[in-house]
């Protein structure tokens, strides 16, 4: 089951920690390794920190961005060591193993995302997992090397997969009957209710505000399988013809403007 996770470093500049990830993972039986839009190179310091677990940096996957390096997953959580702006769904590794190992039990892949050593992920990074993850460190000397926050999620991740395995029961206490929606799924329903609600006048695009930040987060945090993302989108398409009708003059109006 831990071949459901990929491990996401994102804008890496330092080629040590990329194979020191590598090294962790392997620690831990993860081998999956995702590197998007990476400044480091995977080269021989690279091969030399990840201590024989060089298999995995050949296996690595290089995106150009986050959004590739996530495409199809169900579960993305974001590694977050600041307070935003809106809140979002936190946990701490232990709860996220937990959600993760209940994910991947129902088919899901899992993505777990690391930020660039020196400011981490982005805000506009962080709304595109459904929550975040914080190592809650000592407050006085807080700052972690991101190899060393991957070798805490991982082992968090190994117990959690060897402690439940694969008979435990099922992430809503049944057995659910969709799968749930994937990273990029989700996205285009969210593109397609903003321009929903742009067209039925609910939203104003001059001064959007956090309104699609907080719907984002709103679905992001229910996890909605694909039947219902296929019904919310039917519920947008039939808004918007509505509201396509509304604008439309009648024929009578038509014929008293051209008098």
């Amino acid at each position: 089951m831990l071949d459901k996770i990929r491990i996401v470093m994102v804008n890496t500049t330092h080629s040590g920690n990329i194979g020191a990830a590598a090294r962790a993972m392997k620690n831990m039986g993860l081998s999956r390794l995702y590197l998007a839009d990476p400044i480091a190179q995977i080269d021989e310091e690279a091969i030399q920190r990840s201590s024989r677990a060089d298999d995995i940096l050949s296996n690595a996957v290089i995106c150009p961005s986050l959004e590739d390096a996530i495409a199809g997953c169900g579960l993305v959580v974001g590694t977050s060591a600041r307070s935003r702006s809106i809140p979002w769904p936190l946990m701490n590794p232990r709860q996220c193993a937990a959600q993760a190992s209940t994910a991947a039990q129902a088919g899901n892949e899992i993505a777990l995302v690391f930020g660039r050593e020196s400011r981490g992920l982005t805000n506009e990074e962080l709304q595109l997992c459904n929550a975040h993850v914080h190592i809650p460190t000592d407050e006085s000397f807080s700052s972690l090397n991101v190899s060393q926050a991957i070798q805490v999620i991982c082992y968090e991740m190994r117990l959690a997969f060897t402690e439940t395995g694969p008979q435990a029961g099922e992430p809503w206490g049944v057995e659910w009957d969709y799968p749930l929606a994937t990273h990029e799924q989700l996205n285009g329903m969210l593109q397609h209710m903003e321009q929903a609600l742009i067209d039925i006048g609910f939203l104003d695009p001059d001064t959007p505000k956090q309104l699609m930040a907080r719907l984002r987060r709103l679905y992001l945090r229910a996890g909605p399988d694909k039947l219902e993302l296929n019904i919310l989108r039917g519920m947008f398409a039939a808004m918007q013809k509505q509201a396509a009708a509304n604008r439309k003059p009648d024929h009578n109006e038509l014929n008293e403007g051209s008098e």
